[in-house]
């Protein structure tokens, strides 16, 4: 395994963790990624999101990457979507090198992680985004996007304090990067799960997230369970949460990512 960081424009951190190319699996010398996004509330990346899930992604046979995104000064606004935006790039550019299908890249958010990679795939072509990047479409939009208790609205259900990072009192950037109402017909694939005990961030964020993914046609596989605290990544002992029943959510997801990059170990 190759150890792979890389500091992108403005600072972020990108870490990669990449299978050795052998000449045993040439059918598997390049692979599909995953991007893993942390959670922490746009005020800092947990490392109970990072590596315990990267290497989760790295055993089911992808080429696995971190992103520790800017979480100062605040408001934020647009940097965290431009640290992503330029990660997905950047792993596109290298695709050669990094031993990866450009066309086959996941991002997995947690949390405020599980918001960002959310405006991966949304507001991927967003005005901020195009001229900061230099791109004219959706070169930076991943091709399939897995969140776990994402925060979504700004609204009265919203974890608010995510949006004040992100936005301040700027209303209209609040209502911008509010995701339910970004929703549109030709999003990649999502995966989504929550657990109705979320007392940080409610489920209804993610059930206002799978209703706009149905209603505009987007396929959509979520998860409700039933018990669980915000924040609990793998659901192991790990990470200090251990949930046996929650933690399936890693190989469902797995499953669910293999038949949407048709791609398998097996």
């Amino acid at each position: 395994m190759e150890r792979y960081c890389y500091t992108l424009p403005g600072g972020a951190r990108l870490t990669g963790y990449l299978r050795d190319a052998t000449d045993p699996m040439p059918a598997y010398n390049v692979r599909p990624a995953v991007l893993v996004i942390p959670g922490g509330g746009y005020e800092y990346c947990s490392a109970r999101e990072s590596d315990p899930v990267a290497v989760q992604f790295l055993q089911a046979g992808y080429q696995a990457f971190v992103l520790e995104y800017t979480v100062s000064p605040t408001p934020l606004r647009w940097q965290p979507l431009l640290d992503a935006a330029r990660a997905i790039l950047h792993m596109r550019r290298n695709a050669e090198a990094l031993r990866l299908d450009p066309n086959r890249i996941a991002v997995c958010g947690f949390s405020a992680g599980g918001h960002l990679a959310g405006c991966t795939a949304m507001l991927c072509d967003a005005e901020p985004v195009r001229t900061a990047l230099g791109i004219t479409g959706r070169e930076a939009q991943p091709n399939a996007v897995i969140l776990a208790y994402p925060v979504i609205t700004s609204g009265p259900l919203g974890h608010q304090g995510s949006f004040d990072q992100l936005a301040g009192e700027d209303d209209a950037l609040r209502a911008a990067l509010s995701l339910e109402h970004q929703v549109r017909d030709d999003l990649p694939p999502f995966f989504v799960w929550h657990t109705g005990e979320d007392t940080t961030v409610p489920v209804q964020n993610s059930l206002m997230l799978v209703t706009a993914l149905a209603e505009h046609h987007v396929p959509c596989e979520f998860h409700l369970f039933p018990h669980g605290v915000h924040g609990s990544s793998t659901c192991t002992q790990e990470v200090g949460t251990p949930y046996p029943h929650n933690a399936v959510w890693v190989r469902l997801c797995t499953e669910w990512l293999a038949d949407v990059f048709d791609f398998s170990l097996r």
